[in-house]
């Protein structure tokens, strides 16, 4: 019997050696960004909803650099729903992008492709209602993948590239670890994990949290 429970001892060690566990790249904590629903409008459409010559009022700075959150909201139609009070954010883009939760398609009655922000081509319609008018979009409506922005130099730190795909651990009562996270290196970028508010709610994560990349 000793001689199999030795036995036993070494398969079990041999088996978790095999097994493939995670590989924390940095033990740098990563700060996290909750994203609501909100929108970004190119200037045309800017000026159908609130007028001619109209300019966004900025509320506060967010965290990367020359992005704000304006006062205005807008209400959003689909073809089975309404939501109102979408935050616009500023400054205005090339092209009018809405970013959702999935579960925001059910209550619109639409369906919004999983994308990187600004890839909005055959992406979901909508109807744009603001104070001075209303305007149909035929596209623009996403659920933005979940990403991590960083600098050049941040990115040395950590090992990765832009557009790498990585996985993250959130730690936590409700933590886990979430796959599918995509890189985006810019100068002008403030190291930041962004997750939606479904994705941050279902771990646990508040604005305090923190993550860790790992392999």
């Amino acid at each position: 019997m000793e001689y199999f429970d030795e036995l036993n001892e070494v398969l079990r060690a041999a088996i978790e050696g095999l097994q493939v566990k995670p590989e924390r790249i940095s033990d740098q904590e990563i700060p996290v960004g909750i994203s609501n629903r909100h929108i970004h409008l190119a200037k045309a459409e800017l000026e159908k909803l609130f007028g001619a010559g109209y300019a966004l009022t900025k509320m506060k700075d967010l965290s990367q650099k020359g992005q704000y959150a304006a006062k205005e909201t807008i209400t959003i139609c689909g073809p089975k729903g309404v939501i109102e009070g979408i935050r616009i954010l500023g400054p205005c883009r090339s092209k009018t992008q809405v970013e959702l939760f999935r579960s925001d398609d059910y209550k619109l009655g639409i369906r919004s492709p999983l994308r990187m922000s600004g890839d909005v081509s055959q992406s979901a319609g909508l109807t744009l209602v603001g104070p001075k008018g209303s305007v149909q979009i035929g596209e623009g409506a996403i659920v933005a993948k979940r990403h991590i922005h960083m600098s050049p130099m941040d990115a040395r730190n950590f090992q990765v590239n832009d557009g790498d795909v990585v996985s993250i651990e959130i730690s936590g009562e409700r933590g886990g670890v979430l796959h599918q996270v995509a890189i985006r290196v810019t100068d002008t970028s403030t190291l930041e994990c962004h997750l939606d508010m479904e994705e941050a709610n279902a771990l646990g994560v508040t604005a305090t949290t923190k993550v860790k990349i790992i392999r």
